[in-house]
C-alpha cells in the first residue's frame, strides 16, 4: 500500500512536521527497516531546507527510529517484535497520565464536547451494522466513526492541559495514526465487531472525567489501551509497498 507522506510540507514548525512525516513513513514501510537515507534526499522529498530534516531526524535517533551511518546518513532501525511490546507499555502508561491530568482540568465545554462525539459515534455505529446485515458497503461510514474517535482522543489530550505530556505520547506511540487506521480498518473488515468490547468504556470515560475522578478516569484508559495495542499488535499485517 503506497502512500504520499514524503510529498511535501506546508509551514507549521518544519522540523516538528518534517519528524511526523519521516516517522509516519518508517512505521507504514514507505521507509524500509535497514532503507539508508540522507539528509539532503529526505530534504529535497519533503521540499525543505536540509535544516529542520536534520532536527527531525536527531529526534528520531533519540526514539529509535533512526540509527547513524555517517556524518550525513542515516538508517532506519528494524522494530523488533520485544521492542515494540516495550514501546506499547510507555504509550500505555502515558495515555492513562493524560486521562489522569484530564480529570483534573477538563472544562465543562470540552466534557459536552465529548459526549457530542459520542453521540455522534453511537448513530454512526447503528448505521454501519445496519449496512453491514444488508450487505452494503460501509467504508464510507466507517471513516467517519474512525475520524470521529481520532476528534475524541483529541479532545481528551486537550483536557489534560498538558502540551509537554501529549507531546512525549505523540513521540512514544507504537503506531503513528495512518498506521494505526491502515490496521484497524484491516482488522474491522475481517472481524466488523473487532474492538467494539471496549467502545463503552468511552462514556465511563466521560463520567470520570466530569466527576474528577482521576484515578477511575486513568484506569478506563490503561485498559482501553492496553487491549487496543495487543489486539492491534498481535494481528496479521499485509506488508507495505516501499518507495523505491
Amino acid at each position: 500500500m503506497a502512500n504520499e507522506t514524503l510529498k511535501g510540507l506546508t509551514s507549521e514548525t518544519l522540523a516538528d512536521r518534517a519528524y511526523r512525516a519521516i516517522r509516519d513513513a518508517v512505521t507504514t514501510g514507505e521507509l524500509r527497516p535497514g532503507q539508508k537515507v540522507t539528509e539532503r534526499g529526505l530534504a529535497e522529498r519533503l521540499s525543505v531546507s536540509p535544516t529542520p530534516v536534520r532536527e527531525a531526524i536527531r529526534r528520531l535517533e533519540q526514539d529509535g527510529f533512526l540509527e547513524r551511518t555517517g556524518p550525513r546518513t542515516v538508517q532506519v532501525v528494524a522494530f523488533e517484535d520485544v521492542a515494540r511490546q516495550d514501546l506499547a507499555e510507555v504509550e500505555v502508561a502515558l495515555r492513562g497520565m493524560v486521562a489522569r491530568f484530564g480529570a483534573r482540568h477538563a472544562s465543562p465545554a470540552q466534557l459536552d464536547h465529548l459526549d457530542a462525539i459520542l453521540d455522534e459515534t453511537d448513530d454512526l455505529l447503528i448505521l454501519i451494522q445496519r449496512r453491514q446485515e444488508a450487505g452494503e458497503d460501509v467504508s464510507r461510514h466507517l471513516g467517519r466513526l474512525l475520524d470521529a474517535m481520532q476528534r475524541f482522543n483529541e479532545v481528551v489530550e486537550a483536557c489534560a492541559n498538558n502540551p509537554v505530556l501529549v507531546r512525549l505520547l505523540d513521540q512514544t506511540r507504537v503506531f503513528s495514526r495512518p498506521e494505526r487506521r491502515a490496521r484497524l480498518i484491516e482488522e474491522i473488515s475481517r472481524n466488523h465487531k473487532f474492538g467494539l468490547d471496549r467502545y463503552g468504556s468511552h462514556r465511563a470515560l466521560v463520567r470520570a472525567l466530569r466527576a474528577g475522578d482521576s484515578a477511575a478516569a486513568e484506569a478506563l484508559v490503561i485498559e482501553d489501551a492496553r487491549g487496543g495495542l495487543g489486539d492491534l499488535l498481535a494481528a496479521p499485517t499485509t506488508p507495505a509497498d516501499s518507495v523505491a
